[in-house]
């Protein structure tokens, strides 16, 4: 009894010592989840500004709000050639460059004969240099350009640094930074000439957090984030919109940065191209830097709470399923025995 007494007695003693901190650390703990709470409400009303009331609320025509005509680099991926079509379903009439013809002829004609805009189709081969950008000012002449789309290459299977080939890494890098950049500055002077037009840059969400065999996505698609940023800073008082697009998986034949299968079904996070682009293009003018679709942005806020260092862990775990060792990249004949 008189060891309950004294057991009662000194945690009395401490209770009442250490009440003054309690209540510190009570105060502590109301004020970091009241922050919290106000971070939660801060993003869910971002959300509803950025995705649901552009598409509630009837706005200027795009052509009205940027310009007529839109010079588009990239249009052989799925997520940007239905960004296009987007756009000619709105009446913007589209200049399609490409060093490989082929894949947007054919595009060309189908936009021009659904929607009854004009299109162009400009051949440009960047290894030239400067001399690149002689046929696409050719072509922008008298034109009230209001739109550049930059699309990021997403690439095929995960590679690592190693296997990629010396050359092809030069025209990976050209193609999805220097192109881009140089494409930026071949149609700005134009906009700040009317003081209006939209640079839009997809990238991917990739640049979020880095990826196994995804080192040149990941670098490209970071260098397109921060470039678009950087370039929203310096023109947005000069009336040009510059938006930084990364979305995430996107149903397609083509193999996605975050999907290690070939193709996906398409779902609510797995939009198809068209609805992915319908959600994106609502979004112009109203954010400078989004995944374009709400349940992407849903998965980009999970995504960035996640610490780098269990992203890393997970990430291996998953996507180190389909990449093998370097030593076995490199050195096939260890693996199967044929010299």
């Amino acid at each position: 009894m008189a060891a309950v007494d004294s057991f009662q007695l000194l945690y009395g003693e401490i209770s009442r010592s250490c009440n003054p901190y309690i209540e510190t650390l009570a105060l502590v703990g109301a004020l970091y989840a009241a922050r919290r709470a106000v971070i939660l409400l801060g993003g869910c009303c971002k959300l509803v500004r950025v995705h649901f009331l552009p598409r509630l609320i009837p706005s200027k025509k795009l052509t009205q709000r940027f310009g007529d005509w839109a010079v588009v680099y990239g249009a052989a991926e799925p997520v940007a050639k239905a960004y296009v079509e987007e756009l000619a379903r709105h009446g913007v009439s589209i200049i399609f460059v490409s060093q490989d013809l082929a894949s947007v002829r054919d595009t060309a004609a189908t936009l021009s004969q659904s929607y009854g805009v004009e299109t162009l189709v400009v051949p440009a081969d960047f290894s030239l240099n400067q001399a690149a950008g002689n046929p696409i000012k050719e072509a922008m002449k008298g034109k009230d350009i209001g739109f550049l789309v930059n699309c990021v290459e997403s690439g095929a299977s995960p590679q690592s640094l190693m296997e990629i080939p010396e050359q092809s890494l030069l025209d990976l890098v050209n193609r999805n930074v220097a192109v881009a950049t140089l494409m930026t500055r071949l149609v700005l002077p134009g906009m700040l000439e009317r003081s209006r037009g939209a640079v839009v840059n997809i990238s991917s969400g990739a640049c979020a957090r880095p990826l196994p065999g995804r080192v040149t996505l990941t670098a490209a698609t970071g260098y397109m984030d921060h470039f678009s940023r950087a370039l929203h800073l310096e023109y947005s008082g000069n009336g040009i919109f510059v938006q930084s697009l990364t979305p995430f998986q996107i149903a397609s034949s083509k193999r996605q940065p975050f999907s290690s299968t070939p193709s996906s079904r398409p779902g609510l996070f797995v939009p198809k191209p068209e609805v992915y682009a319908r959600h994106a293009v609502s979004t112009l003018g109203v954010s400078n830097r989004t995944t374009g679709y709400w349940p992407h942005t849903l998965q980009y806020g999970l995504m960035t709470l996640i610490p780098e260092w269990i992203w890393v862990l997970g990430s291996r775990m998953l996507v180190g399923s389909e990449l093998t060792s370097p030593h076995e990249r490199l050195h096939p004949e260890t693996v199967t025995g044929v010299m």
